[in-house]
């Protein structure tokens, strides 16, 4: 599968997600109605962005600059390739 260069289907991709966030996260909420668990939505949808900035700016940019990967599945095969070595 080729990398996806177009700028619009970026941006567009980007606003889908957060369209799906959104829709979710309301959907939850319009179940529930409690404000115990809009908090810990809120908490998890904080601590999901947290994770994906630490994986994959902060592990290259600042832990090891040789650490190239494209996904989670990636990583885990970098990071046991070099558990071997």
């Amino acid at each position: 599968m080729a990398d996806l260069e177009s700028r619009k289907l970026i941006v567009l991709e980007g606003i889908l997600f957060l369209v799906i966030l959104l829709a979710s996260s309301a959907l939850i909420l319009a179940q529930t109605r409690d404000w115990q668990v809009a908090a810990l939505l809120a908490l998890v949808i904080w601590s999901a962005a947290r994770l994906y900035y630490f994986l994959f700016y902060v592990l290259e940019k600042y832990v090891d600059p040789e650490l190239k990967y494209a996904g989670l599945l990636a990583l885990l095969r970098r990071l046991r390739e070099r558990g071997r070595h």
